[in-house]
């Protein structure tokens, strides 16, 4: 880089160092005042105003959530179900207002975030151009320059005063930055979280709907639902009874992964699960469009091996899958998994799972709705004993 001026004439020091002098003073204040006006945008003020209204809503959202928890402990009834639903939508639509005011106040700071590093690099850009000038200046013109050694001593006081102010001043832009990046991050965790609300609102939008288009605000009949329900939950707590047993008696299972799986079309939001039991779906009661439950073993698995081979089977339960597939000429594999093989408990409706890895006595397997604790209609990988599972078919 060029400097601004390489050689200083004997007859100019004097004059030139006064006004360096009083440029060092003035690009010190400028600084300094840069530096005051930086410390105060962690907390602008025309950001505050939002962190009342953000606890007020999250006030309100744990109060409807808690009187939703409240109907679901009450005996159950069709007014019940309807106002322990109103009042999720409630809590749903709370928490969409306290993302919506998160994100104008991150907003809000980014604004003034910004706007705290334009004035800092003004700042710097007077101060590094004084500086830059005044180091063209060597110390021995400087001496020759000076009335006396105070004067001297001065002149030097000045000039390391603004390189640290100077050095103080480039941190705090290069934090600010990183402050800024911070924020922009939390604005997009936030919309993303406000995404996710929204779908679940609609879930349940969709699950009041569906309740009352099958009861017809008929309280005779929603009883009737409940009796079924109950029925089905209980023979999925039987279902799970025999595959707890199954798996203490082969040495237990180790969880790899956990929660729901990205690319596999149904999830928490737009498949609800009661119990063991999907609802939601592609025909708003539990379907996945491919003849499947939703958040189910049986449709997991058709879509993997949709995803692999490009043919969307139609096998029936877990059980039934072997049985099919072996139908539909593909390898069986025995007792003896291989990745890229289905793994299926025989029975009525039995369980199907994807072999992901095999490991010596040991398989990794993905699937859905196997419950070790999360709940039911989960995504898991875990390793298990080969023997856990009854039968194996290859698919790739």
């Amino acid at each position: 880089m060029k400097k601004l001026r390489t050689t200083t004439p004997a007859s100019k020091i004097n004059t030139l160092s006064t006004k360096m002098k009083r440029g060092m003073v003035i690009a010190v204040a400028i600084v300094f005042a840069a530096t005051a006006a930086g410390s105060q945008f962690i907390r602008p003020v025309s950001a505050d105003q939002y962190d009342d209204k953000i606890a007020a809503l999250q006030a309100d959202m744990a109060r409807y959530q808690a009187e939703a928890n409240r109907l679901n402990d009450e005996a159950a009834s069709l007014a019940n179900a309807l106002a322990q639903i109103t009042n999720e939508k409630n809590a749903i639509l709370a928490q969409i207002a306290v993302s919506q005011a998160q994100h104008d106040k991150l907003v809000i700071e980014i604004a003034d975030t910004e706007k705290q590093i334009s004035e800092n690099q003004d700042a710097l850009g007077t101060t590094i151009a004084d500086l830059y000038l005044d180091d063209d200046i060597s110390p021995v013109e400087m001496l020759a320059s000076s009335q006396n050694i105070g004067d001297f001593l001065d002149k030097q006081e000045y000039r390391n005063s603004v390189k640290d102010q100077l050095s103080t001043t480039i941190k705090k832009v290069k934090d600010l930055k990183t402050q800024l990046t911070t924020q922009k991050e939390e604005v997009t965790k936030v919309l993303a979280t406000q995404t996710a609300a929204r779908d679940s609102l609609q879930a349940k939008e969709t699950e009041q709907a569906r309740l009352l288009a099958q009861t017809q605000n008929d309280e005779s009949k929603y009883q009737g639902m409940i009796k079924d329900s109950q029925a089905q939950i209980a023979e999925a707590k039987r279902i799970q009874a025999v595959l707890n047993a199954r798996t203490n008696s082969t040495g237990g299972y180790t969880i790899v992964d956990s929660g729901s799986l990205g690319d596999y079309p149904w999830n928490n939001a737009n498949c609800p699960m009661l119990g063991y039991l999907s609802t939601g779906g592609a025909n708003g009661n539990g379907g996945d469009g491919r003849g499947y439950g939703c958040r189910q073993c049986a449709s997991y698995v058709a879509w993997k091996i949709a995803k692999e081979v490009g043919i969307y089977y139609k096998w029936g339960n877990g059980g039934d899958f072997a049985r099919n597939a072996i139908n539909a000429g593909y390898q069986n594999l025995g007792s003896n998994p291989q990745p890229g093989s289905i793994a299926v408990i025989l029975g009525n409706p039995g369980h199907v799972a994807w072999v992901e890895a095999v490991s010596g006595n040991q398989v990794l397997v993905s699937q859905y709705n196997y419950n070790y604790g999360a709940g039911w209609g989960m995504y898991s990988e875990m390793w298990l004993s080969k023997s856990f599972f009854d039968q194996y078919v290859k698919i790739t």
